[in-house]
């Protein structure tokens, strides 16, 4: 009985010993894969009065480092944040054709994806007006915030607002209405009809979320409504 009790613990050890390794090579890793690089837009060009509403879009190549094969996404909408989204397409060129509805601003943007699923950010972000039947005056575009970007906190109790508007007639002059308060949407009219595109906001309170937004004018009439933005004073 003792020699089977011996014999059985010494045929345990063999086995704990002897299995479980490999005697062969350790496979390499595969390299981590990363995003194609941002498509530049060609065209429409930015701020583009288009005089046709079958509208052809066209942007740049780009890279992937692992040599993927990679696909473009295509957005339009009809605000510059994107929310409002009207076509959008998944394409392995680099143009693609959309018809849209005539006498409208859009805005448009596209991102890379490999193969693999990485993609790269956004493009930036291009407008363009379609030409309506019979229009003899467009609507300024959405303005584009410069500073402070929105959800950030500033340094003090003074605010310079900047954005940036612009208007597919090229010979109309805008003029801004500026919007600020502590309550969203704004109500309060801090400056009117003014011809720059700078605001400084004086005497705010600390530690306070403020709320602005401009409203667009051209000199005939037009009018656009930005969107609300917003900061926070330390």
């Amino acid at each position: 009985m003792r020699n089977s009790i011996c014999f059985f613990c010494i045929s345990l050890l063999f086995i704990s010993c002897g299995g479980g390794g490999s005697d062969g090579p350790t496979p390499t890793p595969e390299p981590a894969n990363t995003a194609p690089t941002v498509p530049t837009l060609v065209a429409p060009t930015n701020a583009l009065l288009c005089i046709n509403n079958v509208v052809n879009f066209e942007w740049g190549t780009s890279t992937d480092a692992e040599n993927n094969p990679i696909t473009y996404q295509i957005q339009i909408a009809t605000d510059n944040q994107f929310v409002q989204i009207v076509s959008t397409a998944d394409v392995s060129s680099r143009t693609q054709t959309f018809t849209l509805d005539k006498g409208k601003a859009y805005y448009w943007r596209v991102k890379a994806i490999d193969s693999k699923n990485a993609s790269s950010a956004y493009s930036g972000t291009y407008s363009f007006y379609t030409e309506g039947i019979g229009v003899t005056n467009h609507l300024p575009f959405l303005p584009e915030i410069i500073q402070p970007e929105t959800n950030t906190t500033i340094t003090g109790t003074i605010a310079t607002l900047k954005w940036f508007a612009s208007d597919a007639d090229v010979a109309d002059v805008l003029t801004y209405d500026v919007y600020l308060g502590t309550v969203n949407p704004p109500t309060v009219k801090v400056l009117e009809n003014s011809t720059s595109s700078i605001f400084e906001a004086t005497s705010l309170q600390a530690a306070t979320q403020y709320y602005w937004r401009i409203v667009v004018k051209d000199n005939k009439g037009g009018e656009t409504r930005g969107q609300v933005w917003n900061f926070r004073t330390n």
